[in-house]
């Protein structure tokens, strides 16, 4: 639940059957709500067939990046679920809209999940990670969510995502499975626009676009300790641990999506 924090002075968009309010930052549609109202909203669509399929996105500093020099996240016959991912892009939405909004990154919400898949005996594929993420991934599913069937787990490198013909040809295999979510790992903004390109054709009810997910399930990457995440010095932390895959993210292109981030009014774009 938000709490009250200070005036608003954004253009909110009221809540509707499509989904929760949302706000403009950077450029991006932002949903405001919590880790219940999200998971809601992707149950509602495994089960409700008359709706479009859902794809989840974590907006972050990476996103509003790339969101600068392409349209992220705009697949025709797919809604979209734009999540509110770090402390830039929760602090700009408390400023403007005179509340508190929960950061919900994939690893926050992804237990959250896949409680509620285990619960209601969800199919559920994945796609990206490392070949060597498979077994551990499945024990792991296996072993704390025993009612979630894991009926696939394709691990594409980049040629192969890049091809229409290979990712094609996954969407079609994962079409025979009848899965009701896919999981997709493969990092901003190969994972949006591989699920804007083929997600309809998965047949999938909702699809994630959790980036490291995958590894963080299969035991590969940990989450920062609590002490880190209350200071704030998660990037830091990160960027410690994986400085050749984080440095360029964080120090080159992160400073000028946080100031766009900053400039943000919230209302309406044209």
């Amino acid at each position: 639940m938000a709490t009250r924090a200070m005036a608003p002075t954004a253009t909110i968009s009221a809540p509707s059957s499509a989904g929760p309010p949302t706000i403009r930052i950077a450029g991006t549609k932002v949903h405001l709500t919590d880790a219940r109202g999200a998971c809601d909203a992707i149950a509602d669509t495994v089960h409700d067939h008359s709706r479009a399929p859902l794809a989840v996105t974590s907006v972050n500093l990476d996103h509003v990046h790339h969101a600068a020099s392409h349209v992220v996240g705009a697949g025709h016959g797919i809604r979209h679920l734009n999540l509110i991912d770090g402390a830039p892009i929760a602090s700009q939405v408390r400023r403007l809209t005179g509340a508190d909004w929960p950061r919900l990154s994939g690893n926050d919400l992804i237990g959250d999940i896949l409680r509620r898949a285990n619960s209601e005996r969800w199919r559920v594929a994945v796609v990206g990670g490392s070949p060597a993420t498979r077994e551990s991934l499945h024990r792991r599913v296996v072993a704390q969510w025993p009612g979630v069937s894991l009926i696939g787990h394709w691990t594409p490198n980049r040629a192969e995502v890049a091809s229409s013909a290979a990712s094609a040809a996954i969407a079609e295999k994962i079409s025979h499975t009848d899965a009701d979510l896919v999981i997709v790992c493969m990092g901003k903004p190969l994972q949006e626009d591989w699920i804007d390109a083929y997600g309809e054709a998965t047949g999938a009810r909702v699809l994630l676009a959790f980036d490291a997910v995958v590894d963080f399930l299969a035991g590969r990457v940990s989450r920062a300790p609590r002490w880190v995440a209350r200071t704030r010095f998660v990037k830091m932390w990160r960027l410690m641990l994986e400085p050749r895959r984080l440095a360029k993210r964080y120090l080159v292109e992160g400073p000028p999506a946080y100031l766009a981030v900053r400039r943000s009014s919230g209302h309406q774009e044209a």
